[in-house]
């Protein structure tokens, strides 16, 4: 649990909009893809049977992993993703927010973290109105951080 990302971003929800953070035990590094998905359902709530799984995964895949032993400045490696659609979306979950001093804090006092062992960057949305990100992380001892943003 984060509770400065979460206080930034929102705790879990189901809204299928906006920002939320989720947090999991996820034991072995290799799961943690498996988990940021079952996140992500869970932020969709209704809306992932009512559209179904085939039109919010079709823009599911990794545009980002950190490398062991590689940067930890996450705003950085967030700025630096080439994919553009990805681009947009952390565009406007660092400088759109409401307050964006708060939202590089945030993301920096979680995920910049040494003990961060894994992170991964997704995009995500419904291939047509709806795209997005979510940053995965999980340290050594498996305490995993997701943060899912999604917007139109």
């Amino acid at each position: 649990m984060n509770p400065a990302l979460e206080t930034v971003f929102g705790p879990p929800s189901q809204s299928g909009f906006g920002s939320a953070v989720f947090s999991e035990q996820v034991d072995q590094a290799q799961d943690l893809e498996a988990a940021a998905q079952r996140c992500y359902r869970h932020f969709l709530g209704k809306q992932w049977e009512q559209f179904g799984e085939a039109a919010w995964m079709a823009s599911w895949r990794r545009v980002y992993l950190r490398e062991p032993g590689g940067s930890r400045s996450t705003v950085a490696e967030l700025r630096a993703i080439a994919d553009p659609e990805t681009r947009l979306s952390v565009n406007v979950l660092l400088d759109g927010h409401e307050n964006p001093g708060a939202a590089i804090q945030a993301l920096s006092t979680a995920y910049d973290d040494a003990a961060m062992e894994n992170l991964e960057v997704y995009t995500l949305g419904d291939g047509a109105a709806l795209s997005g990100v979510l940053i995965a992380g999980r340290t050594r001892g498996g305490a995993a951080t997701f943060l899912v943003f999604l917007m139109d």
